[in-house]
């Protein structure tokens, strides 16, 4: 059965954030996908300081939840980011983790697998956030899922976010979605459909 990553980046394990992902949770699972969710929890994660250990060894040099899901990577296939909003971004922490994932993990884990991002706000900044985090997906041959909005809920605690019919319904189209797209993967593999074979990445150098 196919397995999605939910990543909640906020600080409060159990509050909007968390809200939007068990509303994501719940209609995957009514979709035959299963789902886990892991909390970055209240410690500060650390930055990637490109000291180049991770293309030596093949994983970064700081032992925490960053090199605990490269780990596991093969156990999914997708990953959703989420985070609350703040000052118009996304959580330094979900940017830390993904700065050190992203660059640390090799390129052919991430290649092909799902992606979006899932951002909660009480007013304002919610698009912004949004692309910011998505930007990480587009860029390592991962398939961003969209939905028919922003992935975005609105509230101030859970409560209200449980209010926001608009936003629970934005994360079932989501998961919807992203089931959707694993069983053509899947149909597609079995119709002897392989995935693209990519020519080695190149560098352009603006400077001559």
């Amino acid at each position: 059965m196919s397995k999605i990553l939910l990543i909640n980046s906020s600080p409060h394990e159990d509050g909007c954030t968390y809200t939007a992902l068990v509303e994501l949770q719940s209609e995957l699972k009514k979709n035959d996908v299963e789902s886990e969710i892991v909390w970055l929890g209240k410690k500060p994660i650390a930055d990637c300081i490109s000291c180049g250990f991770c293309r030596k060894h093949g994983h970064c040099m700081y032992k925490d939840v960053v090199n605990d899901v490269a780990e596991r990577l093969d156990e999914f296939d997708g990953i959703v980011a989420g985070s609350p909003v703040y000052y118009g971004g996304s959580t330094g922490r979900i940017r830390s983790f993904l700065d050190r994932l992203c660059f640390s993990a090799p390129a052919e884990k991430l290649a092909g697998k799902l992606a979006a991002s899932v951002v909660s706000c009480r007013r304002g900044g919610a698009s912004e956030a949004f692309a910011q985090l998505n930007m990480y997906f587009l860029m390592l041959n991962m398939v961003v899922v969209g939905s028919q909005y922003w992935n975005q809920v609105h509230g101030n605690t859970p409560d209200e976010v449980k209010q926001d019919e608009e936003g629970l319904q934005t994360m079932r189209t989501l998961a919807k979605n992203m089931a959707w797209l694993l069983k053509s993967i899947e149909a597609g593999k079995a119709a002897g459909i392989e995935k693209p074979t990519y020519e080695p990445p190149m560098r352009t150098s603006f400077i001559r």
